[in-house]
C-alpha cells in the first residue's frame, strides 16, 4: 500500500525537512509538483513559523508537512561548556572572536504548546517528529487537528515504540541520511543501520506504513526502496541544490566538490550526531567529541566561528549537512527533481 493517501499528496514522496537550508518556497514547489513539501520548524520562533505558514498558504493549497523536534531540553553544564570553549580557544584567537561575547541559547526548540496552537490553527495535512514524540497531551492535540502523524526511527525497537504510541507511519532513517540522526531510545551509534538493512526489517515487523529515508537521490533509489517494502520515500540532500532551497553559496559549492565524497557523523555543531561533509573543524577535533555539550547546547560556542569564517568565504566551521549518496545530485528546479524521482514509482 502506498502512503500518498495518508499524506494527501499525489505521490508517496516527502521532501525531507532541512532546517537552515530551506523555507516555505521549497516546500511549496514540491507540493505543487505532487509530492509532500515539508517545513522544518525546530529553529523557528512561533512568530517566524506563523510567517512561514502564511507564506506557504499564499503559494499553494496543496498538502504539506510540518516537522518538529521532540528532544528533552537539558540544563547547561558550566564545567562542560567551559571545556568546550577551551577546545575552541585556538580558533577564537585565529578568527578574532572574543569568547566573552558569545551568547548562550538552545538554538533548537522542541514541540511545545505554542507550536501545537499553530498546528491547530493552520491544520497541516501531516506533522512529523524527530527524536521520538512529544508528551501525550501535545500529541493528542495534533491528532485532534486531523493531521497524520509521522516520526523517524533508526532501529526496529524505535519503530515498534512509535507504532505502540499511535503514529500513522514510520520514517525509516538509514545511516546514509544527511543531517541529524533521529535516534532516541539508544545513543549507541553501533546500532544504527543503513537503509537497505533497516527498511525491510521495519516493513516486515510493522502494521503501519514505512517510509524510506537515506541514500535516495534519484529514481533508481526510489525503485530500490519500494522493492524492499517501502510505502513511500523521503528525500533530502538531492533538494539542497534546487534554486528554491536557501542552501548557502558555500554549502552548494561543497556539495558539488570532491569534498562531498567524504561525509561523517559529527556532534561538533549541535551536540548530537549528524551527517555532514568533513571540513577542517571535523578533521582537527575529530568528528565526534566527548567535550561537546549536550544537544543543542554545543551550537552557541560554534556560531561566532562559523560567522567569522563564512565572512571570509570559508566553510571550515559550518555544518555542511549532506547524505552519503550525493554524487549524482544536480542543480535543477524542485518540481523537475520531484518528477524525476517519481519515475522510480513506476519501475517494475
Amino acid at each position: 500500500m502506498l502512503v500518498n493517501d495518508l499524506l494527501g499528496s499525489e505521490l508517496p514522496l516527502i521532501q525531507a525537512p532541512m532546517a537552515g537550508s530551506q523555507d516555505h518556497r521549497l516546500a511549496a514547489a514540491v507540493s505543487r509538483a505532487g509530492g509532500l513539501g515539508s517545513i522544518a520548524c525546530a529553529m523557528l520562533t512561533p512568530a517566524a513559523l506563523r510567517q512561514e505558514l502564511e507564506a506557504m498558504r499564499g503559494l499553494t493549497e496543496r498538502p504539506f508537512n510540518l516537522n518538529f523536534f521532540s528532544h528533552v531540553p537539558v540544563l547547561p553544564d558550566m564545567t562542560r561548556d567551559a571545556g568546550w570553549r577551551e577546545a575552541l580557544a585556538p580558533y577564537y584567537d585565529e578568527l578574532g572572536v572574543d569568547p566573552a561575547s558569545i551568547a548562550s541559547g538552545p538554538g533548537r526548540l522542541p514541540f511545545n504548546d505554542e507550536a501545537a496552537a499553530l498546528v491547530e490553527e493552520f491544520r497541516p495535512a501531516v506533522v512529523s517528529f524527530h527524536f521520538g514524540l512529544p508528551e501525550e497531551a501535545l500529541l493528542q492535540r495534533v491528532r485532534n487537528s486531523g493531521a497524520a502523524i509521522l516520526s523517524s526511527a533508526t532501529t526496529l525497537d524505535e519503530a515498534l515504540w512509535l507504532q505502540e504510541r499511535g503514529v500513522d507511519a514510520v520514517i525509516a532513517q538509514g545511516l546514509e541520511a544527511g543531517g541529524h540522526r533521529g535516534h532516541f531510545l539508544d545513543l549507541d551509534l553501533s546500532r544504527q543501520l543503513g537503509t537497505l538493512a533497516l527498511l525491510p526489517q521495519l516493513a516486515d515487523a510493522l502494521a503501519v506504513p514505512v517510509i524510506a529515508a537515506g541514500g535516495i537521490n534519484d529514481a533508481r533509489g526510489v525503485a530500490a526502496a519500494m522493492a524492499l517494502g517501502a510505502a513511500g520515500v523521503q528525500v533530502g540532500s538531492a533538494y539542497l541544490l534546487c534554486p528554491e532551497a536557501t542552501t548557502s553559496v558555500l554549502h552548494r559549492a561543497a556539495l558539488q566538490s570532491p569534498a562531498a565524497r567524504h561525509t561523517a557523523l559529527t556532534n561538533l555543531f549541535s551536540g548530537r550526531p549528524a551527517r555532514g561533509i568533513v571540513n577542517r573543524l571535523m578533521r582537527e577535533l575529530g568528528p565526534l567529541s566527548e567535550r561537546a555539550p549536550a544537544f543543542p547546547l554545543a551550537t552557541a560556542a560554534i556560531a561566532p566561528l562559523r560567522a567569522a569564517a563564512e565572512a571570509q568565504g570559508s566553510g571550515d566551521f559550518s555544518p555542511l549537512w549532506a547524505g552519503q549518496n550525493i554524487a549524482s545530485c544536480r542543480a535543477m528546479p524542485a518540481a523537475e527533481l520531484t518528477r524525476e524521482l517519481a519515475r522510480g514509482f513506476v519501475r517494475g
